[in-house]
């Protein structure tokens, strides 16, 4: 199997905003050729990637969906040579003084994300985490030049440099979800010489972070038989040990909840079982956070389930996971789809109907 490493770091080093993700797009659709039958892009910008079922009679379809967006910032407000944002998306204010970023005006300028100084703030503000009203880009430009260069609404994107961990872990911003993009590219090759006997829909979905559009479009107007959200979950570490968190080399979660179908979380279980393969079962008693929130209720409903890959530091530039757990999530993906059979709508639900 290749390694997946190189494109992964590729992918966490890219921007791709959520709602502006045509520079990751891009490099999803370069490793996505030779894997698929079919690239097309979705009206909203969501890659889909369509691996054919062995010629015949017309096959059912399974999508897959990894959102292919990222959090970051947007210029609010140019003012005395310095660039003031807001976010994109679920930034944590607290991690943003000191970040490397890129502002993407009329020309790409470097920058870093500074903060008023504590000691001129009110009384009643001082000694707590900044908040945006407090933030900006220090691009080292005058005046004049980002007046020319930069307006409102013109994209920032981290600029920390992905890096690779003892224990092959790998920390950087976008590993939300990059991390499953790239577990669905070792899916995809996987199965790339196998006569499958569904069709695969591969699907990088756009906006997420911000509205889950992507999904919910992209489902729309594939309408497959049945659909699974691959994203991250909380891994466990310092101050998250609890049973909402999952250990980072623990292999892929599997969801259990609202939106997930019981019959295809019980075959997942079973797989991974099958394959001696370590995961979790991750309660989702109301809703996943994820793009698995919109496809169960996409047109007449489609039967889904969620899967994800254990992630520490979620929502920071040095988000970590590990790479065992991607492949594993990968494998576990092609799994399943190897085993589908003509049949397995009638199948798979025999034990409780859809």
């Amino acid at each position: 199997m290749e390694n997946i490493t190189p494109f992964l770091l590729s992918l966490i080093s890219e921007a791709g905003l959520s709602g502006f993700e045509e520079p990751v797009r891009k490099k999803i659709a370069e490793k996505w050729t030779p894997l698929v039958d079919e690239l097309s892009t979705s009206p909203l910008g969501s890659l889909h990637g369509l691996r054919k079922a062995a010629e015949g009679k017309k096959r059912p379809s399974l999508m897959i969906a990894a959102h292919m967006d990222a959090i970051g910032l947007m210029v609010k407000q140019v003012e005395d040579g310095m660039v003031w944002i807001t976010r994109i998306g679920g930034v944590d204010a607290r991690m943003l003084p000191g970040q490397p970023v890129t502002i993407h005006g009329k020309e790409d300028l470097p920058g870093v994300v500074q903060m008023l100084p504590d000691r001129l703030l009110n009384e009643d503000q001082q000694g707590k985490a900044p908040t945006f009203e407090h933030l900006f880009v220090d691009s080292g430009r005058s005046s004049k030049e980002l007046e020319k260069l930069v307006r409102p609404g013109d994209l920032v994107s981290f600029q920390q440099a992905p890096i690779e961990l003892d224990g092959g872990n790998v920390a950087g911003h976008s590993m939300d979800n990059r991390a499953s993009v790239a577990a669905l590219t070792v899916c995809l090759q996987e199965i790339r010489n196998v006569n499958l006997a569904w069709d695969v829909l591969a699907v990088a979905t756009t906006r997420e972070e911000i509205s889950l559009a992507g999904a919910r479009t992209s489902a729309f107007g594939l309408h497959p038989d049945l659909a699974i959200a691959v994203d991250v979950t909380f891994g466990k570490g310092p101050g998250s040990n609890d049973y909402r968190t999952f250990p980072l080399g623990g292999g892929p979660t599997i969801g259990t909840g609202s939106d997930n179908h019981p019959a295809l979380t019980r075959k997942f279980v079973a797989l991974a079982e099958e394959l001696d393969m370590p995961h979790g079962l991750e309660a989702m008693p109301e809703n996943s956070g994820t793009d698995g929130m919109v496809l169960p209720v996409t047109a007449g409903g489609i039967p889904t389930v969620v899967l994800g890959v254990p992630l520490r530091y979620m929502h920071t530039t040095v988000e970590m996971a590990t790479v065992k757990d991607i492949d594993r999530t990968g494998r576990l993906l092609a799994r399943f789809i190897t085993q589908l059979t003509e049949d397995s709508l009638t199948t798979l639900f025999e034990e409780e109907p859809v």
